[in-house]
């Protein structure tokens, strides 16, 4: 992780980021898994080329599951 201590934010902004046209700087999403490029044309969201520059707030972070807690009931914050 890039940044020790930050949680997941190395996630985002790691610099061993794979190139995609979604998350590129040059890109505009049009829908339906294509990217406006304002170097290449129109590409796939998939798609990757020499120009690509990251962009983190284009990034859609992967589904964290939140963490299995135990079971609680009312007597638990009961104060006796």
């Amino acid at each position: 992780m890039d940044h020790p201590g930050k949680g997941n934010i190395g996630l985002l902004f790691s610099r061993n980021i794979e190139p995609s046209c979604a998350y590129c700087r040059y890109g505009v999403s049009l829908g339906y898994d294509e990217v406006a490029c304002s170097k290449r044309g129109i590409m796939s969201e998939e798609g990757k080329c020499g120009a690509f520059k990251y962009e983190p707030t284009k990034r859609k972070p992967e589904y964290m599951r939140p963490p299995i807690t135990p079971e609680v009931s009312e007597d638990d914050f009961r104060i006796s």
